[in-house]
């Protein structure tokens, strides 16, 4: 049963307008959350760094950073780097590196963001640092560094996490760790936090780094800002506007090669062959940042040097929950998709599953297939956490595969030649799979799988797909 619940949105540092969010109220015995939780103390900074995040220099073979966030004490940005070795003494030889600090003030107090970027390092080598804080050291936390060539990864993305994010996402983003063994790098499709809902947003960035934990610390990050990283903003003439949340730039410390008007959330890294290219959809559609973008895309790809690109961000082209695509993105960043043939475009905001994979439907996309004809850009959506969308009246015909009321994460394995999509759910089920295999002539076919999948996840009317409520709200 769907219930109503006024949610006064909390922001950081900037006062939000209310709002009103629709939450569906879990069976008993769990309770309903209040409808503004406000903060226990638990996620205050302390002595020690928490919300320890690395991330990957834009030369991914040659450099990272680390953001980290400590009590007011602590200063100045100090990181200790070092190549690791199979002794105890990890600092022997270790290097300090300054970096910048900012402060940041709200329902949890106020706290210091710091940043520190590893410059100069060596390809395919195995790292260790770690970050101060006014009560000691971290641990060494350990990493390595791309190869300067190409060579097979595997990396994992995860669609929103966005709600109940320590209670019910970290479950996915766990599995997703164990399930992918040595995955390289993790992307995310926007919507990290909720923000605007039921939970102080300092609360929530608190939450989403302890759903990573260490993990977030030791692999490389690349994050995609969704609306829901904005915070609303009244203009002096009384229009509303949004503003980045203070927590984005001080929580990643990205590469600086943007687009203009969208230099803290658009970036692109380049990792064994692979570049990721990091858009920003809120920018483009709400706050004029989107011809920039656009020519900045087509640059990024035209220069690109990889095997394969991906592109990555949070409004879907190609929509599986909402009536109407993203048609301001579709206009601008299809036809560059296809001039510059991307190979795959992940996405999230919709809060369900779907991929598409021909525009013209799952029929057609099976029998180009079976044909072996050329392919284009694959595009899918997913979704991470437990706010769920039901699916729109395309879901049984455009997408090959879709899903509601289901949580997944995805692993994509990179070859020379081969680039292996699975979609698995959050116990484990195998979802969807497919390869993209590129042939002498330069381009794609697309292989569906051999393997089993699981029945296809629907609600049917008030009944989901486990023998519980149904929780995907319609969107209209």
């Amino acid at each position: 049963m769907k219930l109503s619940v006024a949610c006064l949105a909390a922001s950081v540092l900037l006062a939000a307008a209310p709002s009103m969010a629709q939450v569906v109220a879990p069976p008993d015995p769990d309770p309903l959350p209040p409808p503004l939780h406000a903060p226990n103390g638990r996620w205050a900074a302390k002595g020690w760094a928490d919300r320890i995040v690395l991330s990957p220099a834009a030369d991914a073979a040659r450099g990272a950073a680390v953001a980290w966030r400590t009590d007011t004490r602590q200063s100045a940005a100090e990181a200790q780097i070092a190549e690791e070795i199979d002794g105890p003494l990890l600092g022997f030889a270790a290097r300090t590196v300054a970096g910048t600090t900012a402060p940041i003030e709200n329902e949890n107090g106020r706290a210091l963001y710091h940043q520190a970027r590893f410059d100069g390092l060596k390809p395919d080598t195995r790292y260790v640092y770690r970050v101060r804080a006014a009560d000691g050291w971290s641990e060494w936390l350990p990493f390595r560094t791309a190869k300067a060539e190409f060579a097979p990864f595997r990396f994992i993305y995860l669609g929103d996490t966005q709600n109940d994010i320590l209670e019910v996402a970290s479950r996915v983003i766990r599995s997703a760790f164990k399930e992918a063994g040595p995955a390289a790098l993790v992307v995310h499709a926007g919507d990290l936090v909720a923000q605007r809902e039921v939970k102080v947003h300092d609360d929530e960035w608190g939450e989403w780094t302890e759903a990573g934990g260490r993990a977030f610390a030791m692999t490389p990050q690349l994050p995609a800002s969704g609306n829901h990283e904005y915070v609303d903003h009244i203009l002096p003439n009384g229009e509303e506007s949004r503003l980045l949340g203070p927590h984005w730039p001080l929580q990643f410390a990205l590469p600086d090669n943007g687009a203009e008007g969208a230099e803290a959330t658009s970036y692109y890294v380049d990792y064994q062959g692979v570049r990721f290219i990091v858009l920003d959809g809120t920018a483009a559609i709400d706050l004029g940042a989107g011809e920039s973008q656009t020519r900045w895309l087509d640059k990024v790809l035209a220069e690109s040097p990889a095997r394969w690109n991906v592109a990555l961000f949070h409004q879907p082209i190609y929509t599986c929950a909402r009536p109407e695509d993203t048609e301001e993105l579709k206009a601008a960043w299809k036809p560059i998709f296809d001039a510059r043939n991307i190979d795959l475009v992940l996405q999230g905001h919709d809060h369900c599953y779907g991929r598409v994979s021909n525009p013209a439907g799952a029929e057609a996309s099976r029998a180009d297939s079976a044909a072996g004809r050329p392919q284009g850009p694959v595009y899918v959506v997913s979704v991470t956490g437990s706010k769920m969308y039901g699916l729109n009246d395309r879901a049984d015909t455009q997408p090959v595969r879709a899903a509601e009321n289901t949580e997944l994460y995805q692993l994509i394995d990179v070859e020379a030649d081969r680039l292996s999509f699975r979609a698995f759910t959050a116990t484990g089920g195998l979802y969807d799979a497919f390869s993209l295999e590129r042939r002498a002539d330069g381009t794609k076919r697309l292989v569906e799988t051999q393997d089993t999948l699981l029945a296809l996840r629907r609600c049917d009317g008030a009944a989901g797909p486990d023998d519980r409520p149904c929780t995907a709200e319609i969107k209209d």
